[in-house]
């Protein structure tokens, strides 16, 4: 009788530190992959962000996503956040089938990161044009590409956090 039980990929093994995760680019660009390199905080996950994601794996044959750390969402996001804290976010995107790899960065652009894992794509959601997304012009030196994928509407987690503090606002 066939096993029809696909292969899982436990969530914490997926998340890498620089060291690891340079390794691993390192075989899959070997076997002619193409890496994917995408960055947020993901601090309450909803289905823009899931959309977001297959969207990106789409692109490539290995998704890494960056994601900020407790101290860079608070200069980003301001001081109530994160929501989550950075190993819960790990966990929790790192369990999504789209995403590969997860590492984390303290800065509040993945510029460095980027430098150090070349991806081949990076890629952010229709939000941002690609024109104006960080790491671009790194990518661009030596070939790779930025990638607006397309933008799910009504989906923020600023949007949702303030209807879970204003009653009034759920709909």
């Amino acid at each position: 009788m066939r096993n029809c039980r696909r292969e899982v990929v436990l969530s914490n093994t997926k998340i890498k530190n620089i060291k690891q995760l340079k390794a691993v680019i390192n075989k899959c660009r070997k076997k002619g992959e193409k890496i994917a390199f995408t960055n947020g905080c993901f601090d309450i996950l909803h289905p823009g962000h899931i959309q977001y994601l297959e969207d990106a794996k789409k692109r490539a044959d290995v998704l890494i996503v960056a994601l900020n750390t407790d101290s860079s969402v608070k200069q980003i996001k301001g001081p109530f956040r994160p929501i989550m804290k950075l190993r819960d976010r790990e966990r929790i995107v790192a369990a999504l089938e789209s995403v590969d790899y997860v590492i984390s960065f303290s800065e509040t652009t993945p510029e460095r990161l980027i430098s150090q894992l070349k991806p081949d794509f990076v890629i952010k959601g229709g939000d941002w044009k690609a024109k104006d997304i960080v790491g671009r012009k790194v990518v661009a030196n030596y070939g790779g590409r930025a990638i607006s994928v397309r933008y799910r509407k009504g989906y923020s987690s600023s949007n949702i956090i303030d209807k879970i503090k204003t009653p009034s606002l759920r709909g």
